[in-house]
Order: structure tokens, then sequence, then C-alpha cells
């Protein structure tokens, strides 16, 4: 069969194959494949790994080597700003000029340079020969930025690239519940290098815990930079019609104001913030709450986080399997906050002489923060539909507010722990509201870590029963005739092409299967039309005998009416990261 394939210069091109001739302009409807999912979920890999290191070791850290908790946290409030800045300004210049490798790239180098300096001492205050805490703190403070200057750039490239590779709902889950889930991966090996150094060197000096640390943190870079090199070699960028210099599209690309105009864009950004409240805040108290209020042994520091992040990856491979539509996107949600409340609830009343219950504590964290951190990037999706000319700009201003959000949120908690960073000998809040259990020391560490991070997610929840996917939310730019961003997301992955037209249809060979499935041409040129890509001409021989189709047919059903229950559970348990394999039996379908 013969296809005709119009480039955006008007020419046109006779090629054996569709998809092997026409140009990769534009995110593909089609169910990706298992490998491109896995290639994009390694990109973060570098982030996740020093982010892991930065939200739950930073603060402990820079307390160890003598900085006060607001000093401390004055640190982490200048990373976390210049994150947020460079996420605004990150976002736009990849909607103007797009290359989102090449920013992914760029941004990664960065990281992977500025990092060591962040947990490998203060080199100005070396250079200088200057021990004051100030100097520390500038010291420090610069070097964090530069980190998350370079780590907002790697961010926002690789999560703008969900909307651009993929328009199928269902496989932009996928990909975020695949990113997910390396996250899961970079956090869990975080915490097992971390339990591993701090077996190997124990810290008796301040020279000794930076000594641990480098050793973390050079491991994290190394390891990083590998699966980085993965991403970049797996992942194919596809070209934007907005970004082709000359396009009609790039002269009229859609400006930032009209999300300004969105209801749904303000819940999606708080359902977010609250969502990335809830997991760091939680994420950098922890060390602090096993150490100083349950009096548990330092290896713990590595071994509870690193079973929250466990639980986090199997529920996420869990999700993942989901046939997913907007209903029980916020449904998990919900889950994942009651989960929350619940944990808020045990970090209060958990006393020391208890402590061993804080393992159960941490699975039920690690699937809430999974539940949660899904559904709230996938609802990112929903929003930009398919205005892509805006992703960049959504993604960074979404991030921007979770930056700073977290930042600001941390420096208050550790402002007003300035006295000291241990657990009092006596209940603060008076003898006689907590009579049971026994032995139970109220800290502030305790009490925020129980309040703010299950009232971000209840307060969450809330918001997103006040939000509506119905209508998609396409830009103008784009053609009116683009289907429903939601139709494909109460579709399986896997749901292979359908009949719209009983005249004219022709059967087609799905790339990498063997079975045929019917479609219609005139569907498949009108598809092609509106996406602006390429134009199908049907020939003689895409109309096959209509006995012949009609026979087949019937041999088919009959093949389909002996499955029995066993055999259709076996198809629906074929793995839905994008297997090519289709599902044959209209059970499924």
């Amino acid at each position: 069969m013969g296809v005709q394939v119009r480039t955006r210069d008007g020419e046109d091109e006779l090629g054996p194959a569709m998809a092997d001739e026409a140009p990769e302009l534009g995110p593909s409807a089609e169910p990706l494949p298992r490998r491109a999912v896995l290639c994009y979920g390694t990109g973060h890999m570098l982030n996740d790994l020093t982010a892991a290191c930065w939200f739950t070791y930073l603060l402990i850290f820079l307390t160890d080597i003598g900085l006060s908790p607001r000093e401390a946290a004055t640190v982490m409030l200048s990373g976390q700003v210049a994150d947020a800045i460079a996420t605004i300004i990150v976002g736009q210049m990849i909607d103007t000029f797009g290359h989102f490798k090449l920013w992914h790239g760029g941004g990664s180098l960065l990281v992977a340079v500025s990092f060591s300096s962040v947990f490998g001492g203060c080199m100005a205050c070396a250079l200088l020969g200057n021990n004051y805490a100030v100097a520390h703190t500038i010291g420090y403070s610069a070097f964090a930025a530069i980190f998350n200057l370079g780590w907002a750039a790697t961010q926002v490239s690789h999560m703008s690239l969900v909307n651009c590779i993929t328009s199928n709902q269902s496989s932009q889950v996928s990909l975020n519940s695949c990113r997910n889930a390396f996250t899961m991966i970079a956090n869990l090996g975080l915490y097992v290098i971390a339990y591993a150094v701090f077996r190997i060197l124990p810290s008796k000096q301040i020279c000794d815990v930076e000594t641990q640390f480098k050793w973390i943190a050079g491991t994290a870079i190394v390891v990083g930079c590998c699966f980085v090199l993965v991403f970049l070699i797996g992942v194919k960028e596809p070209v934007l019609s907005h970004h082709k210099q000359g396009s009609d599209e790039c002269n009229s690309r859609q400006s930032f104001k009209v999300w300004f105009k969105k209801l749904l864009y303000y819940q999606v950004a708080a359902v977010y913030m609250l969502t990335r409240l809830t997991t760091n805040v939680s994420q950098a108290l922890l060390p602090f709450y096993l150490i100083d209020d349950l009096l548990m042994d330092e290896s713990s520091k590595a071994v509870v986080p690193a079973l929250v992040y466990a639980c986090s990856f199997l529920a996420s491979i869990v999700l993942q399997e989901l046939r997913w539509t907007s209903f029980q996107l916020k449904l998990v949600f919900a889950m994942g906050a009651a989960l929350w409340v619940l944990s808020g609830a045990i970090f209060l009343l958990l006393p020391q002489n208890f402590h061993g219950l804080v393992y159960l504590l941490a699975g039920l964290i690690g699937i809430g923060n999974a539940f949660m951190l899904v559904t709230a990037t996938s609802m990112e999706g929903l929003l930009v539909s398919t205005n892509l000319s805006g992703c960049g700009f959504v993604y960074g201003s979404l991030s921007f507010l979770d930056k700073l959000a977290c930042g600001v949120a941390l420096y208050w908690i550790e402002g007003m722990n300035v006295q000291t960073r241990f657990c009092p000998t006596e209940d603060i809040v008076g003898n006689s509201l907590l009579t049971f259990p026994p032995i139970c020391h109220c800290s502030l560490i305790r009490v925020v870590l129980a309040l703010v991070p299950s009232g971000c997610a209840l307060l969450a929840w809330i918001i997103t029963t006040t939000m509506k996917f119905d209508e998609p939310t396409t830009s103008k730019s784009l053609p009116s005739l683009l289907p429903d961003p939601l139709s494909s997301l109460q579709e399986p992955l896997l749901q292979t092409p359908t009949v719209v037209e009983e005249d004219s249809t022709s059967t087609i060979r799905l790339r990498g299967g063997s079975s045929s499935t019917p479609c219609s041409i005139r569907e498949r040129r009108k598809s092609a039309e509106n996406h602006g890509i390429i134009d199908v001409e049907a020939s003689a021989d895409d109309f096959e005998n209509p006995e012949i189709e009609s026979s087949e047919a019937g041999v088919q059903t009959e093949n389909e009416e002996e499955h029995t229950l066993w055999q259709m559970l076996g198809h629906a348990m074929v793995g839905r990261w994008g297997s090519i394999r289709p599902a044959r039996i209209p059970f499924l379908q």
C-alpha cells in the first residue's frame, strides 16, 4: 500500500510505510513502546538522587558541622528561591526555542559540577581562610543556588517532554508513573549508599561528617550521570510546529497570560504545591524525628527513608497498570491524602519505647506519597492537554510555587527551632494532655511533622473535589477538530483501532504485532489532516474483498467465544508500559 507523505514545505514523497517516512513532528497519538517509556523515566535520576540528598540530609548536615538551624535554613531557602526563579525563566525559554534535550543536558552538567561543592565543605571559606559562620552560610548558599539553577533546567525540560512525546493520555500517565518509579529507585539507591557510608565511616568529628557526605554526594553524581546518558541516547525529541522557524504557529504562539484566565490552572497549581509540601517537608524533618524524638541509631536516617521509597516504588508499579479516568485520578489522590492523615496521627502519638512501629509508618507514608505524586503530576498533563506551546510555562510556574513554598516553609520551621534541635525532657504542651501513650515528648519537630504534611494533603484533596476535567483545554492556535484529550484517557492503553465507517475500510497491520485490525481509511486521513503532519491517499489495494473480510470476521468471532475467564485474565495482565501486544477479545475493548 502506498502512502503519500506531505512535508511542511509542501513537497510530497511516496514511501512504503507511513511511520518510517513521516517526519517526527508533534506528539504521537499511538501508545508508546516500553523502551521509550523506560528511557524517559531514567532522565530524572540525577535530579532525584541529588534531591533526595538535598531534602533529607542538607539541614542535618549543616547543623552537624556547626551551623545554627536558622543558618542552615537560610542555605536551603537560597537554593529554593534560585530554583523557583529559574523554573519560570527556563519554562519560557523552552516554550520559545524548544530543544528539550539540550536544556536537560546542560542542566545535568551544572548539577553534577555544583552538587559536590554543596556537601563537600565550604570551598570559599577554605580559599579565603575565613571560618566565621556568616562566611560559611554565604559560601554554602552560593553553591546551593548554582546547583538549583541546573536542577530547575533539568526538571522543567524533562516534565515538559511528556505532552510533546505523546498525546495518548494513558501513555502520559505511564510516563509519569515510570518517572515516579525511577524517583523511588533513585531515593532508595541514595539511602542504600548513605547506609553503607554511615556504617563504614563513623562520624566522631566535624571532618568525619564532611567526609561522609562527600562520599554520598560523589557516588550519587556518578550513578546519576550514567542514567542521564541513557535518557539522551534513548529518547527521541519531537519537533513541535511552533518551534519551527517561519511557521505560522511559531508566530502565533500562545501567550502565558491565557493560563491565568483558567480556573483549572489555579486548582492544579494549588494541588501540586500542596502535594510537594507534603512530601518534601516530611522528607526533610524525618531524620530529626528519628534521631532526636525516637532516639534511634544513626543508621535509621537511611533505613527508614529507604523503606518509604521502596513502598512508593511498589505502589507506582501498581498505579501504572490501571486504566485511568479523571474520576480515578481524584479517587487515588483522596486515598493518598487519607493515608497521610492517618500517618500524621501516628507521628504525633508514637512513643519512644514503641519506635519499632515507625517501619510500619514508613510503609503508609510511601504508599501515600506515590498515590499523591503520580496523580498530581498527571493532573498537570490534563491541564496542558494539547496546548504544547505553553507546556514549559505551566510546568515551570508550578515548580516555581513548589520550590518557593517548600523553602519558606522549612525556613519558618527551622526559625522556630533556634533553641536546640533536640527533644526536650518534659512535655512542652503540658503533662496532662498526653496520658497515653506513656513517654511521649511532644517536640516542635514532632508537632510539625504530624500537622503540616497531613494538613496539606487534606487541603489538596478538598481542592481536587472542585476540579472539572470535562472540557478540553485546547489552544486556539491548534486545529479545532482535535479529539477530546480525555477520550483516550478512558480507553485501554493497548486498544487497537476501531471501525468508524462500514464503507471504504482496509486492513492494516500493527507495527510489532501479528494481528490485522480493520481501520477506516477516511478516519486515518482525517486524523492526519487534523494534526497537520501528513496526507494519506488510499489506493485500490486498500479495499479488500468484502466476502473475505466477512468470513474472516466470522472465524474471529468464533475464536473469541472460546476464550475462558482465565484466558481473559491472562490478556488483562499484559503490562501497560506501552507494550505493543494488542488485545484480541472484545472483553478488553
